[in-house]
């Protein structure tokens, strides 16, 4: 069964860090596009980031560009979210989702599989 699960959430401080994992299972990672999604209390889920199977043309969101940078470890099956210098305006539920086609695009519909999420909590 294709599962994916994240880890890494929690409560940090502006300007702090957090790295995101999304570990598959049941599926390998590698041939499928990752994304990363995020909802904050009250607002539609948006885009954040996403890669491509063959790791070329990662794609940001404007939000978090030259802050967050989204890298792949297919020996351990994960794709990673490295978010630096954390804002208030961060704070929300991060999911990941895989995309069978390989395409790297920031468009919920294209991703057909998702996990449940983890949470994100930018205060001081």
């Amino acid at each position: 069964q294709l599962q994916l699960v994240e880890s890494g959430g929690g409560l940090v401080q502006p300007g702090g860090s957090l790295r995101l994992s999304c570990t598959a299972s049941g599926f390998t990672l590698e041939n499928y596009a990752i994304g990363w999604f995020r909802q904050a209390p009250g607002k539609e889920r948006e885009g954040v980031s996403c890669i491509p199977n063959s790791d070329d043309n990662t794609a940001y969101a404007d939000s978090v560009k030259g802050r967050f940078t989204i890298s792949r470890d297919n020996a351990k099956n994960t794709v990673y979210l490295l978010m630096n210098n954390l804002k208030p305006d961060d704070t929300a539920i991060y999911y990941c989702a895989a995309a069978r086609s390989g395409l790297c695009v920031l468009w919920q519909t294209v991703f057909g599989s998702w996990g449940r999420g983890t949470q994100v909590a930018v205060s001081s």
